[in-house]
């Protein structure tokens, strides 16, 4: 997920991505712990960083606005 697709997206449309990222992330969590192997650390990682992007033009917006 690029950072400047998030950017066009409104602030309701980013909660929901954001939701809908850790919401994966625990399912995948779940799994890996319940003893399914066959999880992609590589796809852990990337679901990491995309909720961090969404969360970094959340906290920017919220910045920019108060500021």
């Amino acid at each position: 997920m690029k950072t400047s697709q998030l950017r066009e997206q409104t602030d309701d449309e980013l909660r929901g991505v954001c939701e809908d990222l850790r919401k994966q992330l625990t399912d995948m969590r779940v799994r890996r712990h319940t003893g399914d192997s066959s999880e992609q650390p590589l796809r852990m990682r990337m679901l990491r960083r995309d909720i961090a992007r969404v969360r970094t033009v959340i906290r920017e917006r919220e910045i920019r606005k108060n500021g």
